[in-house]
Parts: structure tokens; C-alpha cells; sequence
């Protein structure tokens, strides 16, 4: 079948790992922007643009006014107002045009790194706060659309599934070595140019099979297909597999992650979409329940309330 399997129980919570069925595109407004070639890192540290950056503006304040030309920076990116705007989230709505990377900038993500280190106190430290922020700008729409409690339970409901399925992320790459062939469709007209034990699970939602490994690439602009060790070598790449699945996946649901939390459908179909049957409609009460009250516990740390629709 067609997903990942679990990691070893930790700390007594049999995990249920997501299911990364190939579906078919996502709706454009959840579209990537540009990604810059990455090259990978040996260990830690983020992805490294291979063009020139210029310097950040201010960051974008919700209590200012912007007339047209109006520069900001979000996400580590400049942006130019086309047109008058207050309180319009750059990547969010069409009113901001993408100037391109810049450096300097503060980080405006709804998740601050002393909130961050709070929810993964025992990360791997391949998993850097900056590694997040950096693949940020693939997707501006992700906890970055609706109100200030929507954004913050999207982010949230993203980080809870990061934890679940790499243990508090502790685990960088699947560990049952033993699984790594099967993650290799050769029926496909691609194959597995890699190996056919290169596309076993890795990174925040242990991202793994051949067809995922294709499909994010091009959708990304690096190619993971031939080489998949990228999302165990750069921070940033292994954000971006998560946030790619997050934003344009439906999996065995009928809507993408972000579609359901910006979309009032809550938590619980976050789970359908990476899961469906394994854990919804009584295919793993305990784990549903262990994912819901990992979810609580974040969105305490970010000081909002998780709202309806927990479970599924």
C-alpha cells in the first residue's frame, strides 16, 4: 500500500504515519512560488539561493497604511503594493507583487523560535527554526490567510502533524531500513533513478515515495527524483517536502490541509487528508485522540484556542 509506514512507538503513543498518495493538482492559488536551486548542506544550516539578495525592507505592519509602490518585507521577501492596502497579508491577497529574496529581514511568521523551541524541546537539530522560515516563501498563503486566530491554528495544526510523525521531530529519515525498497513504484515511466531504496521516509512528515519525490520537485524546481538525500542534508528542502504535501496535497481526503484550516473544516480534516481510513471513521481512535491533544497542547503554546471540527 501506497504509504509510510509508522515510526517505533515513542514514548508510548503508537504513531500512525501519513498517507502520500499522488492526487491530482491543487487549485492555483496554492501554487509554489519560484524556488531558488538549493545545494544541498552536509549536516544543518538553511538552503543556500544561488542568486543575489538585496537588503529587507521593513516588515509589513497590520496598523499601517501602504499607498501604491509601498515597499515591505514578509517572510524574508520584499513586496511592493500595486495599489492603496491596509491589514492584506503580502502573499495572501493579489495586492502585493513579489519583489524577490532579501536579507536582514525580521521574521514576521505567526510561530516566534522561543515559541518553536517550546513545542519541540527535544528536536534533532537539523530541524532549525530558520530552515522553516526559509521555505516559507515557496508557499506565501500558508499561515498567512484569514484572521489572526485562523493563521495561527493553521500553523499549529502543521506543526502538530510534524511532530507526530517524526516523534517530537527526532527523526530526520524513516528508521526501519528494512521498508526502504518498497517506497519504489517502478511501474512508473520514471522509475527510481536514485535506487530503489533512495525514497524512504524523511524529513517532518517522513515524505517518501518515488511519485512524491518526482511530483514535489518539479513543483519545487529541484530535483528530487534523482537526488532524494537533499531532504536529509538541508533544513529548508525538508520543510519545503511538508509544506508542499500540506498546501497541494488532498491525499485520501476531499480537500488539502490548507483548504481545511482556512477553510473552517478544522483539525480533524487535517488528519482525513494525510490518513483517511487508517485513523478517521474508527481506523485509529488512539491515534486520532494522541493527534488532537498534541494539537491542543500547540496551540496553547501560540495562545489561541484550536476551535471546532477536532476530530474525524
Amino acid at each position: 500500500m501506497n504509504r509510510i509506514k509508522s515510526l517505533l512507538a515513542v514514548l508510548g503513543v503508537a504513531a500512525a504515519t501519513a498517507v502520500l498518495l499522488p492526487t491530482t493538482a491543487s487549485a492555483s492559488a496554492n501554487a509554489p512560488a519560484p524556488v531558488a536551486e538549493f545545494v544541498p548542506a552536509p549536516t544543518s544550516g538553511s538552503a543556500t539561493a544561488s542568486v543575489a539578495e538585496t537588503a529587507c525592507a521593513p516588515v509589513r505592519s497590520s496598523a499601517t497604511s501602504y499607498a501604491a509602490g509601498g515597499v515591505v518585507s514578509h517572510h524574508e521577501r520584499n513586496w511592493t503594493a500595486k495599489w492603496w492596502t491596509r491589514n492584506e497579508n503580502p502573499g495572501s491577497t493579489t495586492v502585493w507583487a513579489d519583489q524577490g529574496a532579501c536579507t536582514g529581514g525580521v521574521s514576521d511568521f505567526v510561530v516566534s523560535e522561543e515559541q518553536f523551541d517550546r513545542i519541540f524541546p527535544d528536536r534533532n537539530p537539523f530541524y532549525t527554526y530558520q530552515g522553516l522560515i526559509d521555505a516559507l516563501h515557496a508557499y506565501p498563503r500558508f499561515a498567512n490567510t484569514g484572521t489572526p486566530v485562523t493563521r495561527a491554528r493553521e500553523a499549529a495544526a502543521f506543526l502538530t502533524h510534524a511532530d507526530f510523525e517524526s516523534v517530537g521531530l527526532r527523526y530526520v529519515k524513516e528508521i526501519n531500513e528494512a521498508n526502504y525498497w518498497r517506497k519504489c513504484d517502478y511501474s512508473l515511466p520514471y522509475g527510481c533513478p536514485a535506487g530503489r531504496t533512495a525514497y524512504y521516509g524523511r524529513g517532518p512528515i517522513m515524505f517518501s515515495w518515488n511519485f512524491n519525490y518526482k511530483t514535489a520537485g518539479d513543483a519545487l524546481g529541484i530535483d528530487l527524483l534523482h537526488n532524494p538525500w537533499l531532504v536529509e542534508q538541508d533544513p529548508a528542502v525538508a520543510w519545503l517536502t511538508a509544506l508542499w504535501y500540506w498546501n497541494t496535497q488532498n491525499g485520501p481526503g476531499t480537500m488539502t490541509s490548507h483548504d481545511a484550516m482556512v477553510g473552517g473544516a478544522g483539525f480533524g480534516e487535517t488528519i482525513r487528508s494525510l490518513n483517511g481510513a487508517l485513523e478517521c471513521g474508527g481506523g485509529n481512535p488512539e491515534s486520532v485522540a494522541a493527534r488532537v491533544a498534541a494539537y491542543e497542547r500547540i496551540t496553547g503554546i501560540l495562545g489561541t484556542a484550536p476551535g471546532s471540527g477536532l476530530s474525524c
